[in-house]
């Protein structure tokens, strides 16, 4: 179908403003590659954030051009439609499509770029493009580019500067455009959705599988494309496993269950995660620190505001855990001091934040000039801590562990 009136007209937008910020020269982005997940088998393709966020193009084998100085200022190479391919993979948008669905300047088959792409960077003074990539693709691009080089001393034109599209497109991306923050609350109202399912269904006795499997299906059914990153389902000592993602364990009785999961929709995650008991309440030691947890998320949340650092975030979450951690004799000592010698790592080893947006972990600085960069209005941020003890730790108190 192609984006609809509306958001081709913000693709437009963003592509004016990102061409005002280049200074001159050529930006080149390149589709993500398609992954083989077995012999002639693909994993599902999703298309690379930078150029989603450009183009709203979702075929892999695309490359954008950029030109702020040129009458075609953007520019897509396609793959060529493919009658006998589609039949077996789909629709392919096509050059004509992509002039008349996703709003380029002027198309050109993919094929084609050794052809037609040196005339863009002939009289370009400089090139953004990625060196962070190898693919073919990307392969494809630096040759062009080097070539372009070779032949600045004799036409005096052309690029003698590379530099890199994320400069430049990860700092805008940081600060979400209207639109962009109501695909995230569209996203993240799916995903709690698919949390309160979960709440509702777990039993002792369900394997985890069971319960991702439910969220998988709600994210679907709600119209998301599927989980953000691979859902997180861990019960009892699993907990404590920061990333575990093989969800294949039975839920066993009075135990905690934690579940991180989050939908993606229209090209936006959600990051969501919870901790329920598999009984029918909390036992007290669970208890205790499922309310530390909530009351240093809380405090977390509360410290959130523009002017503020995701640093200080972090410091009042550490705050409260610490607090908690040596009341109920996990840690000893004051708050200063555990903070201080950092013992409480033992139990909490992550950030409390991350930016949050195409990507789960999204782009974007978290310092400037080697100090905590200021919050602004439109940047979005996750606020999770948490607190994970594990069954060997002999030196705990015993209804604590795992």
């Amino acid at each position: 179908m192609g984006p609809s009136a509306d958001e081709l007209a913000l693709l437009a937008a963003r592509r004016a403003r990102i061409m005002e910020r280049m200074g001159g020269g050529v930006m080149l982005l390149a589709a993500a590659p398609e992954r083989p997940r077995t012999a002639d088998i693909l994993y599902p393709y999703r298309q690379d954030s930078d150029f989603a966020y450009v183009t709203g193009f979702p075929e892999p084998e695309a490359v954008c051009v950029l030109a702020p100085d040129l009458k075609e200022r953007f520019v897509l190479f396609v793959r060529a439609r493919d009658p006998e391919r589609e039949l077996w993979v789909g629709t392919r948008a096509g050059v004509e499509g992509a002039v008349e669905r996703y709003g380029a300047d002027a198309a050109f088959k993919l094929e084609d770029l050794e052809r037609e792409l040196p005339r863009f960077l002939e009289k370009a003074p400089q090139v953004w493009h990625t060196v962070r990539r190898d693919d073919p693709l990307a392969q494809r691009l630096m040759a062009l580019i080097r070539r372009a080089q070779e032949m600045q001393p004799r036409t005096g034109t052309g690029p003698t500067t590379i530099r890199e599209p994320g400069d430049l497109l990860h700092e805008m991306r940081l600060r979400k455009e209207p639109a962009e923050l109501a695909h995230m609350r569209e996203a993240i109202a799916i995903a709690c959705d698919a949390h309160r399912e979960a709440m509702r269904s777990a039993r002792p006795g369900m394997y985890e599988y069971e319960i991702e499997a439910l969220i998988d299906f709600t994210f679907r059914r709600r119209g998301a494309t599927g989980p953000a990153y691979p859902s997180i389902v861990a019960s009892g000592a699993n907990a404590t496993v920061l990333h575990y993602t093989d969800n294949d364990r039975p839920l066993g009785e009075r135990e905690l269950l934690l579940i991180d999961a989050g939908a993606e929709r229209a090209g936006y995650c959600a990051d969501v995660t919870r901790t329920i008991p598999t009984g029918p309440r909390y036992e007290p030691a669970q208890r205790d620190l499922y309310d530390a947890v909530l009351a240093a998320q809380l405090a977390a949340i509360a410290a959130v505001a523009p002017g503020t650092t995701l640093e200080a975030v972090h410091k009042t979450a550490l705050r409260v855990l610490a607090e908690a951690l040596i009341a109920h004799g996990v840690l000893h000592g004051t708050v200063d001091e555990v903070l201080e010698k950092e013992t409480y790592k033992r139990f909490y080893m992550h950030r409390t934040s991350h930016w949050l947006g195409r990507d789960v972990h999204d782009v974007g600085r978290y310092a400037e000039n080697g100090a905590p960069r200021a919050l602004e209005p439109g940047m979005v941020l996750t606020v999770e801590p948490g607190l994970y003890i594990p069954a060997g730790a002999e030196d705990v108190p015993a209804p604590y562990r795992g």
